[in-house]
């Protein structure tokens, strides 16, 4: 009787065996499925020309190389709002191979240079304006100009009121000097944006990048919904709306570099802005 007892408790034992050695392929089969999913380069951009004057210059040939290679590669210029919206649950996710485009600064090129090769392409593009230089700044665009990119399906969104050093600005002034400071930077902004050229404007480039949780606390009482970073990577599930990479371009980005840019495979740089 006890032999037989011990005989089904090996049998059961080596059941169970059988039973977990069958089930690991089943694991392993559905662990690619949970890195799957959301994988968007956001591409940043800042001025545009017929030659490099600047580390922020890229030439109009090299964006235009740019959007040749995203369409022959199957790549799908969406705008940079619904991303957003897949973060809120409010849209879809985005299809494989999707990419977003933007701009910082507003500058003058974003009208002679960018807009023609945009609307030659059918891409939607977003702009990032510090409003303090529009109209002012010999660099930067007109209101006229920015409403014309607006009737062209360009997205107007917030840069700050006049790019302020935000690190810098905290070391010098006192705790309530420098809340008033970021107040206005991100209320004042919104507010002349959204009386200018109408639409509501509730997305943030931080300038220089830097960010911390103090003022993303700040941008979300000030009615930011997203705002974005220059950290240099994909946006996935895992980030933050509110601090989202984006890859600042410049133009040694070509060929085999922005391939591997878009592809998510180049290699972490640090760039001074």
């Amino acid at each position: 009787m006890k032999s037989r007892i011990l005989l089904l408790v090996l049998v059961a034992v080596l059941f169970a065996a059988i039973g977990v050695q069958a089930s690991q392929p089943q694991i392993k089969a559905s662990q690619p499925a949970l890195t799957q999913g959301l994988n968007v380069p956001i591409l940043l951009y800042h001025r545009l020309g017929p030659a490099v004057v600047d580390g922020m210059t890229i030439k109009t040939s090299v964006f235009e190389e740019h959007l040749k290679y995203l369409k022959a590669n199957g790549y799908h210029v969406i705008p940079l709002k619904a991303l957003v919206d897949y973060y809120y649950k409010k849209g879809p996710a985005p299809g494989p191979k999707s990419v977003v485009i933007v701009e910082d600064d507003a500058h003058k090129s974003v009208y002679t240079e960018m807009l023609p090769l945009a609307k030659k392409y059918n891409i939607p593009v977003t702009v990032f304006v510090y409003p303090s230089a529009i109209s002012n700044a010999k660099y930067a665009m007109t209101w006229e100009q920015l409403k014309e990119l607006k009737k062209n399906g360009f997205d107007i969104q917030s840069h700050t009121f006049w790019h302020p050093n935000f690190k810098k600005d905290k070391k010098k002034m006192t705790p309530a000097e420098f809340e008033k400071s970021v107040n206005t930077q991100l209320k004042k902004s919104k507010a002349r944006l959204e009386e200018k050229l109408g639409g509501t404007v509730d997305m943030l480039a931080w300038p220089f990048g830097i960010y911390d949780d103090y003022l993303l606390k700040k941008a979300t009482e000030a009615g930011y919904r997203a705002t974005f970073t220059i950290e240099a990577h994909h946006a996935t599930s895992r980030d933050s709306v509110m601090k989202l990479p984006r890859y600042l371009l410049i133009n040694a980005d070509q060929g085999k570099n922005f391939a591997r840019i878009v592809e998510g495979s180049a290699p972490k740089r640090n760039i001074v802005y």
